[in-house]
């Protein structure tokens, strides 16, 4: 009986890589079909020996690392900066009033139309790349940020006047805890928008190391299976750091199964 439970519960967990196995077998038969689609559609064996090649090289892990640096700095100042903001526009009246207007426009300008403005004020360099990134994690942290903090609910207020709790403790424990959810939502929503503009970004910028530069030089050397490569990586590192996101929200906000 275990058994069959214990086969049962793989089965319904490997449900989830039909789909990418049924992609991967028309992916390589497309490949076979004829010379048009073996360039389009690369065989599996060919990507395989392209990642061998760019890891032997050290390319991939030069140009994924100084990615993964550029991001990780552009989310950790867009998340910090968002939840202020929007911590300071769902408690202040007069700073929603100062700021909601122009976030909420400045927000709807795709980020990508403000790359050639930004090139001309800042260059093509570090700062330009890691201050698009900084924008992409503002956006939604700053909107989680204001609904997490606008949710809680009044009564607390009162409550934190009753016991005189000092603003420390209020912050501590009463507004931060009330609004974890909605923080770690904007986080999660966070981290692929700013993998996202960073890729983009070293693709517009293309200066320095990054895996936007690798890939300008496959597209300039006809490298599909490079490409590809390039994109895997980008989507694996992504794809890890929302997993560690997550599994970081479950365990801080472990006490709501407990509640």
């Amino acid at each position: 009986m275990t058994l069959t439970l214990t086969l049962v519960a793989l089965l319904r967990r490997a449900r989830g890589f039909v789909l990418p196995c049924v992609l991967l077998a028309a992916w390589q038969i497309a490949a076979h079909r004829d010379a048009a689609h073996q360039y389009a559609f690369v065989p599996l064996q060919q990507i395989a020996a392209a990642a061998i090649e760019l890891i032997r090289s050290g390319e991939l892990f030069i140009d994924l690392g100084a990615s993964l640096r550029r991001t990780t700095l552009g989310l950790v100042l867009g998340v910090a900066s968002g939840t202020a903001l929007g911590a300071a526009m769902a408690l202040s009246l007069r700073v929603r009033q100062l700021t909601q207007p122009l976030f909420q426009a400045l927000r709807h300008v795709p980020l990508l139309g403000l790359v050639p403005l930004l090139s001309l004020w800042a260059g093509t360099g570090e700062f330009a790349k890691v201050f698009v990134i900084f924008l992409a994690a503002l956006y939604p942290m700053t909107t989680a940020s204001a609904d997490g903090f606008g949710r809680v609910d009044r009564r607390y207020f009162e409550l934190a006047r009753t016991c005189s709790l000092t603003r420390a403790a209020w912050l501590r424990d009463v507004l931060i805890p009330a609004a974890l959810p909605d923080l770690f939502a904007g986080v999660l929503q966070a981290v692929p928008f700013a993998w996202i503009t960073a890729t983009s970004s070293e693709l517009f910028f293309n200066a320095g190391a990054g895996v936007g530069n690798l890939m300008q030089n496959a597209q300039a050397g006809a490298r599909v299976d490079a490409l590809l490569v390039c994109v895997l990586g980008v989507t694996v590192l992504a794809v890890g750091m929302g997993a560690l996101c997550e599994r970081a929200a479950r365990h801080v906000l472990r006490w709501r199964d407990q509640a």
